[in-house]
């Protein structure tokens, strides 16, 4: 077999990052670029408008959970850059098995799901319009209380 490197073809791979796909790994680097500050805004917006959490203090012998942001740039199929993208995350490696959760699953829409909402369209002629959802909230019912920092 005749690879690349046994017939002399080398490709660099490029490990330099342009600044426009930098993704910042701390809350303080984003901070200091307009367009990931927007970014942590806008998420920052929307934890507020769905009422995510209630400020209190940590009451006495309750244990609190880290946070982080979460920073990732989405490109167009072209490479140029679509969005930022900012999240606030819990750390899930200060949390116990069975005592701050019992279990980790999301509930997605099944193929079945959309395949019977797309005949219901179809067969009542609606129209379907493009929906893009900016932030997802899991509805869940939380049975504890759950205290992050």
């Amino acid at each position: 077999m005749i690879t690349q490197l046994k017939t002399g073809i080398f490709k660099p791979k490029a490990l330099s990052v342009e600044a426009v796909d930098y993704e910042p790994r701390t809350i303080e680097e984003a901070l200091t670029d307009p367009a990931w500050k927007l970014a942590v805004q806008v998420e920052f917006d929307a934890l507020m408008a769905n009422s995510i959490w209630e400020l209190i203090s940590l009451p006495y012998g309750r244990k609190v959970i880290g946070c982080k942001w979460l920073f990732k740039v989405k490109k167009n199929p072209d490479g140029t850059i679509a969005l930022r993208k900012a999240r606030l995350v819990a750390k899930r490696c200060s949390q116990v098995p069975d005592y701050d959760f019992k279990e980790t699953f999301i509930p997605v829409v099944k193929p079945a799901t959309i395949r019977t909402i797309l005949s219901i369209v179809v067969s009542h002629g609606w129209q379907i319009c493009q929906v893009d959802i900016n932030n997802a909230f899991l509805n869940g019912d939380l049975t504890d209380e759950v205290f992050m920092q």
